[in-house]
C-alpha cells in the first residue's frame, strides 16, 4: 500500500499541471452532519470525490461531474467554494490544483456513472472521519470544520 507523504505536496520542476474539482457533499440527519465519502475498488482509504476539469467546464460544472460519476449523487445544492489543495497527482506525473465547493444534499444513495472504477459511497459523521487516503483532504475537511456546519445551518437543506 502506498504511502502518502510530504513528498506529494512538493512540486518538481517541469511537470505539467492539471486543474481539478471536487466537492464535500454533506447531509443532515437528526441534528447530526455527514459526509459523502467514497472508497475505489479494494482500497480501504476513503476519498472525496474529485477528478480533472473537461474542456469548456467551469469548476463547479466539474465538481458536479465528478460527484454523479464516483458518488452517484445528483441531487446537490452548491453553498459555497470551500478551498484549493495543490498535489502531485498518484503517479506523481502531474501536479493538480483542485478546487473544493460544499455542497448539501438529501440524497442517500446514488448509483456511481464511472465505469472504469468501482466506487463505493459511505457516509460518515463530519466529526468521525475515518482513514483518508489523502491527508489534504483530511485537511480540508478538519479545517473547514466550523465554515461548514455554520453554512448548513443557515441555508438548510436541499
Amino acid at each position: 500500500m502506498t504511502i502518502i507523504d510530504q513528498s506529494w505536496y512538493k512540486r518538481p520542476p517541469d511537470i505539467p499541471k492539471h486543474h481539478s474539482a471536487g466537492g464535500v457533499i454533506v447531509r443532515l440527519e437528526n441534528n447530526q452532519l455527514y459526509v459523502a465519502l467514497i472508497q475505489d475498488g479494494d482500497y480501504i482509504h476513503y476519498l472525496l470525490p474529485k477528478g480533472r476539469i473537461e474542456n469548456g467546464e467551469s469548476h463547479e460544472q466539474a465538481s458536479l461531474r465528478e460527484i454523479e460519476e464516483e458518488a452517484g449523487l445528483t441531487h446537490l445544492k452548491l453553498l459555497k467554494k470551500l478551498g484549493v489543495r495543490k498535489r502531485l497527482d498518484y503517479k506523481k506525473t502531474a501536479w493538480k490544483k483542485t478546487h473544493y465547493f460544499l455542497f448539501v444534499t438529501n440524497q442517500l444513495t446514488g448509483k456511481p456513472t464511472d465505469s472504469n472504477h468501482l466506487y463505493r459511497l459511505a457516509w460518515f459523521p463530519i466529526r468521525e472521519l475515518p482513514s483518508m487516503f489523502w491527508p489534504d483532504q483530511q485537511e480540508l475537511l478538519e479545517t473547514n470544520l466550523a465554515k461548514i456546519e455554520k453554512l448548513v445551518k443557515e441555508n438548510g437543506p436541499v
